[in-house]
């Protein structure tokens, strides 16, 4: 298991935990805000398309079932033009609290927890994933770790300049 600090352009710390045996990785922030601003930005299609994702993509929401056995689909549009399809079935939603869904496309299926932990006036916000195929955390991890940490900076970027209140 290995653990990496990154500090985000907001100077808030990201925490990464890898955990190849337990084929995890998870991703953690403080969001300085509250947790039902942070919520309100993931589970209000509008405006989760503005901040899902790394650092140059943007989103199309084609449906956003949220509930227990509901379905989002959407599609990635990546910074070169090409087009990422993905779908995912919400399995449990408590509010303020967590979210959690089975990713099923493009490339590899994970169960994710969106974890939103009030801190305060601030929100510990957390990606847990847990990969389904034995060897995927090793082959992906280079990349997921940097894109959930820019997603997580799209995230505090939309929630300061959309949803936090004065």
């Amino acid at each position: 298991m290995a653990a990496k600090n990154e500090l985000s352009q907001a100077g808030q710390v990201m925490e990464a935990v890898v955990d190849p045996s337990n084929r995890t990785i998870i991703s953690t922030r403080m969001i300085d805000a509250p947790v039902n601003q942070v919520f309100e930005a993931f589970s209000n299609p509008e405006n989760l398309k503005h901040w899902w994702g790394p650092a140059g993509f943007t989103n199309t929401i084609d449906q956003f079932d949220f509930k227990p056995s509901g379905t989002w689909t959407f599609t990635m549009h990546g910074p070169d033009g090409a087009n990422y399809p993905n779908r995912c079935e919400f399995v449990d939603i408590v509010e303020n609290r967590k979210v959690i869904f089975i990713h099923h496309l493009p490339v590899h299926v994970f169960t994710m927890t969106l974890g939103f932990e009030p801190v305060g006036n601030q929100t510990k916000f957390s990606f847990t994933m847990v990969f389904e195929a034995h060897g995927e955390v090793e082959r992906i991890q280079q990349y997921v770790v940097p894109a959930n940490e820019q997603n997580f900076d799209k995230l505090e970027s939309f929630v300061y300049k959309n949803l936090k209140s004065s």
